[in-house]
């Protein structure tokens, strides 16, 4: 017996201590040594920086095929494929200058490639970057990516709007799981803080081939905070000080490495009084405080690779009902107001084999919610349980060949505690299954999927018929197909071009199906329609980008046909006191896209200037405009970039003017609103005091203290402006 358990840990510490190892040196194009290059392999979550000389070392690598992108500020990226790892590889890699920011890997994307060879155009923003904008909340700072805007309730809750589409025709996902706490309302947000969060990739379009429902107008994908590289231990800490709301965000993180196993853990605490106005006034009951916990854990070998993550985020936030009432600078909530509790746990599993590889990811989501109106008792209790799965299988490589083969699924239940109900009890069922291909030929790209998808919704009966929050029960199936097909070439040396053509599907939610009652967050009376159709739609995106040393030009132009597009629209009766709402549907288009510049002036190598403009429209067959279309932005920023001694290094001054347009294109029951512009300024950089750096970062936005109303604001219809001037000061430093 002592014998077969010898041999069994013989096999087991051989098979966890495979020593493939990867080595090399990263030089520019002098020959000359790059120290601090990022070397990173993102399915195994594992990174190292070069030492003085350029040379790095990653060990316990897996066997067959592995990705590795090297980056470093001011230099092009490059993601290399190392077909089949052997025990001692080397890879040298000459690194290009360019003035422009680094080209990241897409995770979002199905086969992962950098930007440049990505078939389908994504957004990429470091969340440092928008948090260098002095932004309040996570999305106020998305909302500054062209071709992304937000629903917004005062500064506490924003939801995303992608091209005109917003609720649950935008798919959020982080921690490689999909996220649902926002499609029962414009009142609820996203539940996500930025603190503990890498960066984010917006797909803007049809992804349902990848993402199944809901996927119909874009994707935010949040990407998590890397690990320490190899055998290091980070310690951080981070203050955020706001003016206007007299707020506080303060962040402190740990991270710790080895060879196989890595630890992240990070704390945040977020709290903010009523927001006050150009007039000098404060929004009453626009206060929220938020707690916010995200930890991980990683272990890795040459078979595969696992990480177990943890978000825990807690809102407590204000409703702003009584528009400019009772003064006071306090950061206690009063009624009403929400209690959001919500718990994410998330598991990611690469399995390597010889050519292929197998990824499986597993997540589970309690997003419990409750709402108080004139007591401590909740009037609306619900607690949304979500269970998703998605396993993809990449096939061995054929030549140019790749191809992969997934399936998804997700278990959600919804069950109401609460007096008052918004939505019945529910189980919510998902089940899809796809296949995609990608082939590449010296500078052109071809990538094409299939994926066919099926929903069942069964909600349970509740109250009286006919009277309010009666619901009847109901038993629903939903099928769909969808297709995607992309192709990226270069024109020529310097210009690419990119054409996709993408469908995509939404079931009908609950809200719309089953709704019958007073929806105290929109002040109506909604009825649903329990026999919606599914949505259905299909989107050409043109995409044409000019890049050279100096000078990134880029125009995207789309066309979104959506069949059966579900809305609300005004009965003309009231009930309860409330106009009544109905769910309907009818079909609709929208156009539209996005261009811009970025131009870098030689020999003034420390001066951008950069440039867009957004534009969308939305009609609905009859003619009509459709709801919650962004009015038209154009955004300037001239930035400046410096080192002053040794006493500031990576500085830069920032100068933003955003000119919203007038939205005279609106829906029936919308009104028309005013343009407006705003100034907006920053100045930070990395000071050193003897060993120890820290980042700092001043803001001042709506410097002017314009008084304006943004077309997309849930306070709009009360006349309350938007946030006044705001400065904010930001300190980030590693102990």
């Amino acid at each position: 017996m002592k014998k077969h358990l010898m041999v069994l840990v013989l096999i087991f510490t051989t098979l966890t201590q495979a020593q493939n190892t990867l080595s090399g040196t990263v030089s520019d194009m002098k020959n000359q040594p790059i120290k601090g290059v990022s070397v990173y392999l993102p399915e195994v979550h594992k990174g190292i920086a070069t030492d003085e000389n350029g040379k790095y070392i990653l060990a316990n690598l897996p066997n067959g095929e592995i990705k590795i992108s090297f980056a470093f500020l001011g230099f092009s990226t490059q993601n290399k494929t190392i077909n089949s790892l052997e025990k001692q590889t080397t890879l040298d890699v000459i690194l290009e200058e360019t003035p422009f920011e680094m080209d990241e890997v897409i995770v979002s994307t199905a086969f992962n490639k950098i930007q440049s060879q990505n078939v389908m155009k994504v957004e990429h923003e470091s969340i440092k970057n928008l948090q260098r904008k002095g932004m309040i909340t996570l999305m106020e700072g998305l909302a500054t990516i062209p071709g992304v805007s937000q629903v917004s309730t005062g500064t506490s809750i924003g939801k995303p709007v992608i091209r005109g589409l917003s609720g649950n025709r935008v798919l959020v996902y982080s921690q490689g799981v999909r996220v649902e706490n926002q499609q029962f309302g414009d009142e609820h947000g996203l539940g996500l803080n930025d603190s503990g969060v890498e960066s984010v990739e917006v797909i803007k379009g049809p992804a349902s081939l990848l993402y199944g429902s809901d996927a119909l107008g874009g994707v935010l994908y949040f990407n998590p905070e890397k690990f320490a590289d190899a055998n290091t231990f980070k310690a951080n800490f981070s203050q955020k000080y706001f003016t206007n709301t007299l707020g506080s965000n303060s962040s402190f993180g740990v991270k710790n490495s080895t060879e196989n196993w890595k630890f992240i853990a990070r704390g945040t605490y977020n709290m903010h009084s009523d927001y006050k106005i150009p007039t000098a006034n404060r929004v009453t009951n626009t206060r929220y405080n938020e707690t916010d916990f995200k930890t991980g854990i990683s272990y890795g070998n040459a078979k595969f690779s696992t990480v177990l993550r943890y978000n825990f985020n807690k809102l407590d936030l204000g409703i702003p009902e009584t528009g400019i009432a009772e003064q006071t600078t306090t950061k206690k909530t009063d009624n009403p107001k929400q209690g959001v509790f919500n718990h994410l746990l998330s598991l990611n599993t690469v399995l390597f084999f010889k050519s292929s590889k197998l990824d499986l990811d597993m997540g589970y989501i309690t997003n419990n919610r409750s709402e108080f109106v004139d007591s401590n008792v909740a009037s609306l209790h619900m607690k949304l349980n979500t269970f998703n799965y998605d396993a993809k299988y990449y096939l061995p490589t054929f030549g140019k060949l790749e191809t992969i083969l997934g399936i998804q699924g997700m278990h959600q239940v919804n069950t109401n505690f609460g007096n008052e109900y918004l939505i019945p009890d529910a189980v919510t069922n998902d089940f899809g299954f796809f296949g995609t291909t990608n082939y590449e030929w010296k500078s052109n790209v071809i990538q094409a999927g299939l994926r066919f998808d099926n929903r069942k919704i069964n909600a349970e009966a509740h109250g009286i018929s006919g009277e309010e929050n009666a619901f009847e029960a109901i038993d629903k199936s939903y099928d769909s197909f969808n297709m995607s097909l992309g192709y990226k070439t270069n024109l020529a040396t310097d210009f690419t071009l990119r054409f996709n053509l993408a469908s995509g599907f939404r079931a009908p939610n609950l809200a719309e199906l089953t709704s019958n009652g007073v929806h105290e967050g929109t002040n109506r009376y909604e009825i649903g329609n329990a026999n919606l159709k599914t949505e259905q739609n299909i989107q050409t995106d043109l995409n044409l980008e000019y890049k050279t040393d100096h000078l990134e030009f880029f125009a995207n132009a789309f066309y979104n046909h959506i069949n059966n597009y579900i809305y609300s629209s005004p009965s003309g009766t009231v009930l309860a006191n409330n106009d009544v709402y109905n769910y309907v549907q009818n079909n609709a288009r929208l156009y539209g896209g996005e261009i811009g510049l970025h131009f870098h002036p030689h020999p003034l190598d420390w001066l951008h200037y950069e440039t867009s403009f957004e534009t969308v429209t939305g009609v609905k067959q009859n003619g009509d405009f459709l709801p919650l279309i962004p009015a038209n932005n154009w955004n300037n920023t001239i930035r400046a970039e410096f080192k002053i001694s040794k006493f500031l290094e990576d500085g830069f001054a920032t100068l933003n003017v955003s000119s919203t347009f007038n939205q005279n294109k609106v829906s029936g029951f919308e009104t028309d609103s005013k343009g407006y512009t705003l100034l907006n300024m920053g100045f930070g950089g990395k000071v050193k005091l003897g060993k120890t750096a820290f980042e700092v970062n001043l803001n001042a936005n709506n410097l002017l203290d314009k008084k304006y109303i943004a077309h997309l604001s849930r306070l709009k219809t009360d006349g309350i402006p938007n946030i006044g001037r705001n400065i904010v000061f930001g300190l980030n430093f590693n102990i």
